[in-house]
């Protein structure tokens, strides 16, 4: 394959035919992944120690925690302020559980609509800075034009200048800089095309 420009889309198409990515695939969590699941776990807790909160309740009662992202991605039994969302995770031919991401059926909320938008993702520290935030957004989209978005709102930390570059590199455009009320750092605020 012949890349004429290496930036952007066409660096996420290089990165899906030559660095194994063809191996990727974004699963609904399931049971079956507990084991990959509590070693993508034990890298943040070890790594990333701000992070690994969020998915604490995955390492203590897996099968809880599984049924939960379910019932998000259904709209049953959502918790205060929270809308459906559909959770996938990143996984390796070998079924290693590289990365989260969230895909939320809408932002119909001041939280969402300005601070947290309608993509949130993690990959797990030790899988950072080979291309698999690009690669895991990229087959993100279309998850998300199936539930009938067009344009997806996701923001990055002014200063995370990686998850700036996932996005940019899958065609996010770039709106303003915000300070939401709940996250404490300056948002960079982006619009991505899903189809």
């Amino acid at each position: 394959m012949e890349v004429r420009r290496y930036g952007d889309q066409d660096q996420v198409a290089f990165l899906l035919s030559h660095h194994g990515a063809n191996n990727m695939e974004l699963v609904v969590p399931s049971p079956e992944l507990e084991l990959a699941f509590a070693h993508f776990y034990d890298d943040f807790a070890q790594n990333d120690r701000e992070n690994a909160d969020y998915y604490f309740e995955g390492k203590t009662d897996f099968s809880t925690y599984v049924q939960r992202l379910h019932d998000e991605a259904m709209g049953v039994n959502l918790r205060e302020g929270y809308v459906p969302c559909s959770h996938f995770w990143l996984v390796d031919a070998q079924k290693t559980v590289l990365g989260a991401i969230r895909v939320r059926h809408n932002i119909n909320n001041e939280f969402l609509a300005i601070e947290a938008g309608h993509i949130g993702y993690d990959i797990a520290p030790s899988h950072r800075g080979k291309g698999n935030g690009k690669v895991m957004l990229k087959l993100a989209l279309p998850k998300a034009a199936e539930l009938g978005i067009e344009r997806a709102l996701i923001t990055a930390d002014e200063d995370n200048l990686a998850s700036r570059g996932v996005i940019e590199a899958n065609g996010g455009e770039f709106e303003s800089i915000v300070l939401g009320k709940v996250f404490p750092n300056a948002l960079a605020r982006y619009w991505v095309d899903c189809k």
